[in-house]
């Protein structure tokens, strides 16, 4: 299953949004209103936990500055990891869309598809807003 966020433009330049991205405690300022946990592991993993949903941990795989950001799961039962791709615009001013990608048997793809969509959707239209 693969979801694309809208694309959104940030007043900021890519090295400017990257470096924001790969902050992980900086992803609890752009999380939806309702998020019932959030916890920084360490330098590179985070905890959350929407209300009515399990707790994810998200952590750092790929980095390429400051274009791409790749977050995946880290243990649980479903595999998926959620790019950031970060396109400059102007010196100052950068597009940034988030792309995730699962694999999924059918059920399972039915029942997320529209919650995860929604969340990744929440997910960028905070970043211009959060830096």
């Amino acid at each position: 299953m693969n979801l694309e966020s809208p694309t959104v433009t940030v007043n900021k330049s890519p090295e400017n949004v990257f470096n924001f991205l790969s902050d992980v405690k900086n992803f609890e300022k752009l999380m939806p209103e309702n998020i019932s946990k959030f916890e920084v592991l360490d330098n590179d993993k985070f905890l959350f936990a929407l209300k009515g949903m399990p707790e994810i941990i998200l952590k750092k795989k790929e980095l390429v500055a400051p274009n791409k950001i790749v977050l995946g799961a880290a243990g649980g039962k479903i595999d998926f990891s959620l790019t950031g791709i970060i396109s400059e615009l102007e010196s100052e001013k950068s597009d940034v869309q988030l792309i995730f990608d699962g694999e999924f048997n059918a059920m399972m793809a039915m029942m997320i598809k529209g919650p995860i969509s929604k969340f990744i959707e929440t997910l960028a239209n905070n970043i211009p807003t959060s830096i």
